[in-house]
């Protein structure tokens, strides 16, 4: 079993504050070699310091997870990821798997767990939360059909998939306004857009449409 305090860690996370907060709850068992809060300053860290594993945000400025991993990987394909995010979605899982992340793990995880999930990691293993990792077979064995939720999201904005996941979890119009800090109009505005892309007719329906999917 490998020692945690020999496994060298970068943290990629455009919360300032949330990377602090990881760094004090692992620092003293991992060896956290660098940070970054974008993907192009965490392609530059990762090639500097080439650590054992590194703790990858999904949704990133500059093109998010997936560039990073693409990027990284072209250059250092031996670089192991482990995805943290406070994302639960199917899509998120299942594309960052398929970008050759090793594990995914939601935010909610405790320090010990982390350490843990960050050491298998290290050893090769693959790491899921539990939820999580039945999205991950049933997209393999077929029973998620991967290509289409990537091409109907594909037409999607980033908003307009914050907004369907919302709505699709029940909630009002003015909740949503407030959760994401825009208009109740605009909130309006997506929701007709969304419909209009997938070809759907109502709130009803989005929300089956999302279900099925495992989107929320």
């Amino acid at each position: 079993m490998t020692e945690t305090s020999e496994i060298t860690v970068v943290v990629v996370d455009d919360h300032e504050m949330f990377r602090a907060g990881v760094k004090a709850e692992i620092g003293e068992r991992v060896n956290v070699v660098g940070e970054a809060a974008d993907v192009a300053s965490a392609v530059a860290v990762i090639a500097e310091t080439t650590p054992m594993v590194v703790l990858l945000d999904v949704h990133l400025p500059g093109g998010g997870g997936l560039e990073v991993l693409k990027q990284v990987h072209a250059t250092s394909p031996d670089v192991r990821f482990l995805a943290l995010s406070v994302s639960d979605a199917a899509e998120d899982v299942i594309s960052v798997i398929r970008g050759g992340a090793r594990g995914y793990v939601t935010k909610t995880i405790g320090g010990d767990d982390l350490v843990d999930a960050i050491r298998r990691v290290a050893e090769g293993d693959a790491v899921f939360s539990p939820r999580l990792a039945g999205f991950v077979l049933d997209a393999f064995s077929g029973a998620i059909d991967v290509a289409s939720i990537d091409e109907d999201l594909d037409r999607l904005s980033n908003r307009e998939r914050e907004v369907l996941r919302l709505i699709a979890r029940g909630y009002a119009y003015k909740e949503i306004a407030r959760e994401l800090f825009i208009s109740i109009k605009t909130v309006e505005t997506h929701v007709s857009s969304v419909l209009r892309k997938l070809q759907l007719s109502n709130r009803h329906q989005l929300t089956r449409w999302a279900t099925d999917r495992r989107l929320v």
